[in-house]
């Protein structure tokens, strides 16, 4: 019987790795074992930061929304304890873009809010 040679296979598996690890500094870039450590560690921190993208965001929203009711005498604070109480159903991303791009119908949002 005729054996199987794996030359082949193991060259495309090694290519594709460092494939993968291009423009990778140093050692990660250009040596195999290295380049799978890096590999792994990078997909660990794009799932962690993926999760994180989310926390980013909201906190970005609660800026904006902060800057824009500042000029009105609110806080962001009292602003969203009220509109929870008053069961408004506008988020946090809703609020920030339209403190951002309409600014006046925001302030008449907010104003009725916090009447």
């Amino acid at each position: 019987m005729s054996r199987v040679k794996r030359g082949v296979t193991s060259n495309k598996r090694r290519k594709k790795v460092l494939t993968a690890a291009k423009g990778y500094r140093h050692g990660r870039s250009k040596k195999e074992i290295e380049a799978k450590v890096a590999l792994r560690k990078a997909g660990v921190y794009q799932f962690t930061h993926r999760k994180d993208k989310k926390n980013d965001f909201r906190r970005m929203w609660q800026v904006k929304m902060n800057a824009a009711l500042r000029p009105l005498g609110y806080s962001y604070s009292k602003f969203i304890g009220v509109a929870t109480k008053k069961k408004i159903l506008i988020d946090r991303k809703i609020f920030a873009t339209l403190a951002e791009f309409n600014t006046e119908t925001f302030n008449r949002v907010a104003k009725e809010v916090m009447k």
